[in-house]
């Protein structure tokens, strides 16, 4: 005679090996579209560098110049 429990503890098993398979496979989809998202922002990241490198050129073109004026 086979034990009760031991058959809803196989079944509790077996729900919880699909579910982890499951999360497993969304976990490498997610991985794989931050990836992608890393690799758009990169453009951006290297557009960002360069308009704080342009502007700290200014600033200091403008004040070596005399010419940077106060904000109003």
């Amino acid at each position: 005679m086979e034990n009760p429990h031991e058959q809803v503890q196989n079944a509790l098993l077996a729900r919880i090996i699909t579910n982890v398979e499951k999360l497993n496979e969304a976990i490498i989809v997610l991985n794989r579209v931050l990836q992608d998202v890393n690799r758009e922002n990169m453009n951006v990241e290297l557009l960002s560098q360069m308009w704080e490198n342009y502007q700290r050129n200014v600033l200091f073109n403008l004040e070596s110049t005399d010419s940077l004026e106060k904000p109003i």
